[in-house]
């Protein structure tokens, strides 16, 4: 009996480590960015030894994808299938705008560094395009149903993370106004 005791608390005692490091990372990468981010940095917050972490990620690509992953699961970027339903494409998109624009809000920090070094990082770009690329795919697919080349050019520039923060962060609009001034620059695009 012992024995499995002992089996059980020391899994658990590794989840434990598993999550805090995870953590540390995710806090680093909002801060200065996965880039600037190093093992040595990520065990030093997590409160480990380096060998410790190399035996949970042995490299940089499994733990951006572990963070990535408990950071999707901690706040989910919204589902695109209600979308569907709504039969107006002017009010899809605005449902749809809002949910990902209030997304952005909440996880600004985190998102603004992960997508500044995936510009040059080549581990982060990976995982961003495996993470939030399908993502961002699908919802051009299901907003930009029936649109032409210059609608769906603009579609991807409302979609942009980048495109939010000058709307909303650098000019002040409120979501909701961003969301309908980005409506209208799509339905008015030629």
């Amino acid at each position: 009996m012992t024995r499995k005791y002992t089996l059980k608390r020391r899994a658990e005692q590794q989840t434990e480590t598993r999550r805090r490091i995870v953590q540390a990372a995710i806090d680093l990468h909002g801060s200065i960015g996965p880039a600037a981010t190093s093992f040595s940095m990520v065990a030093e917050r997590a409160g480990v030894q380096r060998h410790t972490l190399y035996a949970h990620f042995p490299d940089e690509r499994s733990l951006l994808q572990a963070c990535s992953s408990t950071h999707m699961e901690s706040d989910p970027l919204p589902g695109a299938d209600p979308w569907r339903a709504v039969a107006d494409s002017g009010e899809r998109m605005r449902i749809a705008l809002l949910a990902i624009y209030e997304w952005y809000g909440r996880n600004e920090g985190v998102v603004a560094s992960v997508l500044r070094d995936a510009e040059h990082h080549p581990p982060t770009r990976e995982t961003v395009e495996r993470s939030i690329g399908p993502y961002f795919a699908t919802c051009q697919g299901v907003l930009g149903e029936g649109l032409g080349g210059s609608r769906q050019a603009m579609l991807r520039v409302a979609l942009s993370f980048f495109t939010w923060r000058t709307l909303v962060r650098e000019t002040g609009l409120q979501p909701i106004e961003a969301v309908n001034a980005m409506v209208r620059a799509v339905q008015g695009a030629g």
